[in-house]
């Protein structure tokens, strides 16, 4: 049983930043995988970022060289630093968190927080 809270979502301009904090409790120690999902109203939800506990990052292609992925070593926090924002970064952003190498059913989720990028 993990639970999942973001924070720092909020309302930027094009070509500022944000930071996205994410902090897990319960069973941390069965996290080796932590990341970032968003949903764009009418999208459906895709990846972000993730980095797993030995420091392993994947980045999707649309925010890579934009945005960096970290986490403390206890896997306890995770952030999301969005640097050069665009309106199309516009969504919901969901915190991720697995025991697996991978996304499963029993993949624990935050419950979003909103990033609006104006024009």
């Amino acid at each position: 049983q993990v639970q999942l809270v973001e924070s720092g979502g909020g309302l930027a301009q094009a070509g500022g930043s944000l930071r996205l904090s994410c902090v897990a409790s319960g069973n941390v120690v069965s996290i080796n995988r932590m990341g970032w999902y968003r949903q764009a109203p009418g999208k459906q939800r895709e990846l972000v970022a993730t980095i797993t506990r030995g420091g392993a990052l994947n980045y999707a292609d649309s925010v890579k060289g934009r945005f960096t992925i970290s986490r403390d070593t206890a896997m306890k926090t995770v952030y999301l630093q969005m640097n050069s924002l665009k309106p199309e970064d516009t969504a919901v952003y969901y915190c991720n968190s697995g025991s697996a190498w991978y996304p499963s059913p029993l993949d624990a989720w935050g419950q979003g927080t909103l990033v609006t990028v104006s024009s």
